[in-house]
């Protein structure tokens, strides 16, 4: 039996997961164990009486701080009878996730996944327990959980067994270093608005062509820094 996917997310609040990966495809995959998930409560880690887990920064400044020692010790509990698996902070300094990190991440056998709060974490849990960053985009959020939570669907959607029409994936934005292509369905006409003729025709070859110009064109206009990327790849200047 294929061995499946599991991922430990290390956090202040365990009582946030699956959450919205408890429904959907997600949900159903998880019930049928083509993945796993399981919640490391960092305070179970803390420091004296009130299991502290953060300290005032050093050096000063506003807010508080993440403890090396007490970060470590759940990373260390999480690591054990999970072989090599990559662990993940997530966190706005992090490298940009993308697909193919993602593709990367679900071809392997899952990940260590640690939610960061208050102003982050000290730096050298960072370096001694060699911590993949990843950000999910330029913005700030209270906390990792809900970054823990994206990162966890992209992953998971990409399983075998978990989209039934695995072949829908290729097309998706990304994917082929382009967006998505529009999507249209009835009604035919809607307060003016006609589907493309193209997409009603029965012409497949017309119909790919069309999606893959608009794919292009979308890509050129909305993401430039993709569309050069793309372009790139090719060998060629990107186009003005």
């Amino acid at each position: 039996m294929t061995k499946r996917w599991t991922v430990s997310v290390l956090t202040l609040f365990p009582e946030m997961f699956p959450g919205p990966l408890g429904a959907s495809l997600a949900g159903r995959a998880l019930e049928r164990g083509v993945w796993s998930l399981e919640t490391v409560d960092l305070r179970d880690f803390g420091i004296g009486a009130h299991r502290s887990v953060d300290d005032t920064p050093a050096g000063g400044g506003p807010g508080m701080v993440m403890r090396a020692d007490v970060v470590a010790a759940a990373l260390d509990h999480a690591a054990r009878g999970h072989g090599d698996v990559p662990a993940i902070y997530l966190t706005p300094r992090g490298t940009p996730l993308t697909q193919r990190r993602v593709r990367r991440l679900a071809e392997g056998p899952g990940a260590i996944v640690l939610c960061g709060r208050f102003e982050g974490l000290d730096e050298r849990v960072l370096e001694a327990r060699a911590l993949e960053q990843i950000s999910i985009g330029d913005f700030v959020l209270s906390g990792g959980e809900v970054a823990a939570l994206a990162l966890m669907d992209a992953a998971v959607r990409l399983l075998p067994g978990v989209v039934g029409a695995e072949g829908s994936l290729d097309e998706e934005s990304f994917e082929t270093g382009l967006l998505e292509h529009p999507h249209y369905t009835r009604p035919r006409d809607w307060e003016g608005r006609a589907i493309p003729p193209v997409l009603t025709s029965g012409d497949h070859n017309k119909i790919v062509q069309w999606r893959r110009a608009r794919a292009r064109a979308d890509t050129r206009r909305r993401r430039p820094d993709l569309w050069a990327a793309y372009e790139a790849r090719k060998g060629r200047k990107p186009d003005r």
